[in-house]
């Protein structure tokens, strides 16, 4: 079988990676994989079609100056996925790119489409998922609240679940293995998560910075440590420059991804606390146990316009996911250090009410269930009709 997948983001990367082990057991190796994926999917088998991080870009203002490129980058895809002539083309998230993607492979074939993670419709803008029924088949969504409203705009839609619920965490022994290497001894350790694209990372470290000059007054001996993702590293090597503490900075590039997310791992497990830009990580630290405070801001002009739209209260998933508001937030023009620091203090001391939502959230995405990444893969071939 001949599946063309495409990812934009590391978030996409990680679901891909989990599809593709999904489709791969399954069928019994008896598979091929195209298209564009980040380095998780290209363990999985795929040769990407061009690097993945190319199409890390994210908010209405920040594409108009790579509008140009991504068409290209656009019609090159959906060329290449028309000559390979797949049994099915899965695009993961990244909508503004994939959905372009599947309209072109649409007007000219009859190759399922199948789009993995619902267009958050119950946040924004509504009438996207009649808009997308025009070019996806099927659906496979994250939350248990969306098939049904993906299923009104007239796609097939199965809750698979989140792969977070079934990634292997850090023991309590690597936890402690993890400070030792890197000299955080018995200190509060925060967590810096400032993002995986370049023009968040550019936005976010310097609030993050002005907010730990404050929150250094109060935990003086607080230890920072910063997962990266490879696309950014140098970056934010360049932006915690001048921090009041200097972080342990994990670099994966030079690492195998398993070896890499293990270290990341052991990271979150280790970490008192953490301060993280908004979007699935919420649920990576859900997942580890570890309390959090989301901030998140965007172009100016993304910002007026997304507010605007939003229909929602928060954007944190776990806020979302485990229906309460445990998870501190500061989003667009509250994204300010002076209300970041006193949270991300009281979050070191203590977030009892998190935890119970963490749980609650990670049993409602399906942990201790089927993986998702396999449930993800028996919906795809269900819907193709193929019995395993």
């Amino acid at each position: 079988m001949r599946i063309f997948l495409i990812a934009g983001e590391a978030s996409g990367d990680r679901l891909g990676a989990a599809l593709m082990e999904g489709l791969s057991d399954l069928l019994d190796d008896d598979v091929e994989f195209l298209g564009v994926g980040g380095p998780l999917m290209q363990a999985q088998g795929m040769e990407s079609l061009f690097p993945m991080d190319e199409l890390s870009v994210m908010g209405l203002a920040e594409v108009l100056p790579k509008y140009r490129q991504l068409k290209r980058r656009i019609a090159e895809t959906a060329e290449t996925a028309l000559q390979a002539k797949p049994d099915v083309m899965i695009s993961i998230d990244s909508p503004d790119f994939c959905l372009r993607v599947a309209k072109l492979v649409k007007a000219a074939s009859d190759i399922r489409t199948v789009h993995y993670v619902a267009p958050s419709v119950w946040a924004w803008r509504e009438g996207r998922a009649t808009k997308m029924a025009k070019v996806i088949d099927h659906v496979l969504a994250l939350l248990p609240f969306e098939p049904p409203l993906m299923e009104a705009a007239g796609m097939e839609c199965n809750f698979v679940g989140h792969p977070v619920v079934s990634e292997p965490q850090a023991s309590n022994v690597e936890a402690t293995l993890f400070r030792a290497k890197h000299k955080l001894g018995q200190n509060k350790t925060l967590l810096v998560l400032p993002g995986s694209r370049r023009g968040e990372v550019s936005r976010l470290t310097p609030v993050f910075g002005a907010a730990l000059q404050e929150i250094v007054q109060a935990e003086p001996d607080l230890k920072l440590v910063i997962p990266t993702t490879g696309n950014v590293t140098d970056l934010v090597r360049e932006a915690v420059a001048d921090w009041p503490v200097k972080p342990v900075i994990l670099d994966p590039r030079g690492m195998e991804p398993e070896v890499y997310k293990l270290e990341k791992a052991a990271a979150f497990a280790a970490a008192d606390a953490a301060l993280a830009a908004s979007g699935t990580v919420s649920l990576e630290l859900a997942a580890a146990g570890t309390p959090m405070v989301i901030a998140y801001d965007m172009n100016w002009l993304s910002r007026i316009l997304i507010s605007r739209m939003l229909k929602v209260d928060t954007v944190t998933l776990v806020n979302l996911v485990s229906e309460t508001r445990t998870v501190p937030e500061f989003i667009g023009k509250n994204c300010l250090p002076e209300k970041i620091a006193p949270a991300v203090v009281k979050v070191l001391g203590g977030a009892r009410g998190q935890q119970e939502a963490m749980e609650l959230t990670m049993q409602r995405l399906g942990r201790g269930g089927q993986r998702p990444g396999l449930r993800a893969a028996h919906a795809v071939l269900r819907g193709m009709g193929v019995q395993v």
